[in-house]
């Protein structure tokens, strides 16, 4: 996590700063970035950055967090717009964040998340979607999904259906990035997969 002085810049320094590591983590990969591209765009000298952040991974890792916890906010809206359909507000998510990375074509900081996935990643960008069963987050989804169409009987149960939704979104997310599917190809095979799971947990 950034350190104190990075929530003590002004909302200006914040912003500058912020761009700067978001344009140099959608021009390459985590382990490619270099500090010395984001200081330069930022316009600060080099000991000013880790005045902020730890390194160049905890910066990466700051970016990554706000965009779940984005996504995470979005589907909390898309669950009360569909009165608790889980498997229609997933789908939004999923369009929402495939389309997020086809901004500015091949130069996109999740674009470049998605092509350079490992675990450390993968977690982070799904930890506010797939909480342990007991974590207020899963109990806050867990209320405002309509339990009753689902083959279900606890809050235990339905953080394992969570673990299942989220593994199919995401790896599709990831292999149809990687294999450069337009928007209708990857909202059809996604469709069909969560169809699949659907099929098997609607009552």
């Amino acid at each position: 996590m950034p350190k104190k002085t990075f929530y003590n810049l002004n909302e200006e320094k914040k912003r500058i700063l912020i761009e700067a590591a978001k344009e140099e983590f959608s021009r390459v990969s985590l382990y490619d970035a270099s500090i010395a591209n984001i200081l330069k765009k930022a316009e600060i000298p080099r000991g000013s950055f880790y005045q902020y952040f730890e390194d160049k991974e905890d910066a990466f890792f700051y970016l990554l967090n706000e965009h779940a916890k984005e996504r995470h906010e979005n589907f909390l809206l898309h669950l009360e717009r569909y009165e608790g359909d889980l498997f229609a507000a997933m789908t939004e998510i999923y369009q929402e964040v495939f389309e997020y990375s086809l901004d500015n074509g091949k130069i996109n900081f999740i674009r470049n998340v998605l092509l350079n996935m490992n675990y450390k990643i993968e977690h982070t960008f799904t930890k506010h979607l797939s909480a342990k069963a007991r974590d207020q987050r899963t109990h806050n989804i867990y209320h405002l999904v309509d339990t009753d169409t689902l083959n279900i009987h606890n809050e235990e149960e339905f953080y394992h259906v969570m673990q299942v939704v989220i593994a199919v979104t995401f790896h599709n997310l990831v292999h149809c990035v990687s294999n450069d599917f337009s928007k209708k190809e990857a909202l059809k095979k996604y469709e069909m997969e969560i169809n699949l799971v659907k099929a098997g947990l609607i009552k």
